[in-house]
């Protein structure tokens, strides 16, 4: 049963990789008929960046389900739910399942979170899909897949969490014992918190850490842990973290070697970086210069 579970998602991962240098039929921004266009396109194509990543991410479950699974299941979307892709079975349990982040990489940062606890990821039976996607000529045509990254779903939680729980000064909360509720009541995300030294005492917060003792430092999900951890919020003033858990900042040492990767590819003979970099630059006239170029090579 656990190679079972295992195989169907090598596979899954493995066509989600395939995608890579394809083109998806979901939306096809027309080629501007002047330069003025071209320009005022250039400054709002990322504002599309939300809906093409999401029908990217409807589209790669259809696509799963295009492989033959020998009847043993099928591919689901959840939304809401987690993970956004299921394998529903009734014979390979766990169900494996894949959360889909898309990426435009011409954004300022990967801004899709990842709050979801560690302790959804147990059997180690659920990837995260990393598909950074680009319009195919820069600023218009269909989405193109520019590279895919396949993670263990645990690995990133475990990156996150050890990356920003540091106490006194920074806080990791497992979501409460909700499992007695109905399925959508549930709570399964992570919250973190950055205390407050203008309205506590940072020096008593640090000597009720410094008397756990070193070994409790390291982070836990663990009931009597997160009761330790609870006493410290209560106790001391935090402030919930609005920006936590943005996979762009988790320090996750393959994500990172994936953006750099990405951003570093060659795309309409540019770097992607480079194409960010004119894209957003107020140089209006390298701007034109280049939207002409490409214009007159379509």
């Amino acid at each position: 049963m656990d190679r079972q579970y295992k195989n169907i998602l090598a596979t899954a991962s493995k066509e989600l990789e395939n995608l890579k240098g394809q083109t998806f039929d979901v939306i096809d921004v027309k080629c501007p008929s002047s330069i003025d266009y071209a320009v005022q396109l250039a400054k709002v194509i990322s504002k599309l960046s939300p809906l093409i990543g999401n029908l990217i991410e409807f589209s790669t479950v259809d696509l799963l389900n295009q492989h033959d699974w020998n009847a043993s299941g099928e591919w689901l979307r959840q939304d809401p739910g987690f993970p956004d892709a299921l394998f529903k079975s009734d014979n390979i349990l766990p169900n494996p399942g894949i959360e889909i982040k898309a990426w435009f990489p011409f954004a300022t940062e990967i801004t899709a979170r990842f709050k979801d606890s560690v302790t959804l990821f147990k059997p180690n039976h659920i990837n995260v899909a990393l598909i950074a996607w680009l319009p195919e000529y820069v600023i218009f045509g269909k989405p193109k897949i520019i590279d895919v990254l396949i993670v263990s779903g645990k690995s990133v939680a475990e990156a996150r969490d050890k990356h920003y729980h540091k106490p006194p000064h920074y806080l990791v909360l497992e979501p409460e014992d909700t499992k007695d509720r109905t399925g959508n009541l549930q709570q399964t995300n992570t919250n973190g918190y950055r205390i407050q030294p203008e309205q506590c005492n940072i020096e008593e917060a640090k000597e009720v850490v410094e008397n756990w003792g070193e070994e409790l430092l390291k982070y836990s999900p663990k009931k009597k842990y997160q009761d330790l951890i609870r006493s410290l919020w209560s106790q001391f003033s935090y402030r919930l973290d609005t920006n936590y858990a943005k996979i762009d900042r988790i320090e996750h040492r393959e994500i990172e070697k994936f953006k750099t990767r990405v951003e570093n590819s060659l795309f309409n003979g540019k770097i992607i970086k480079e194409w960010s970099r004119i894209l957003t630059s107020s140089d209006d006239e390298t701007l034109i210069s280049e939207l002409q170029l490409l214009l007159g090579n379509k």
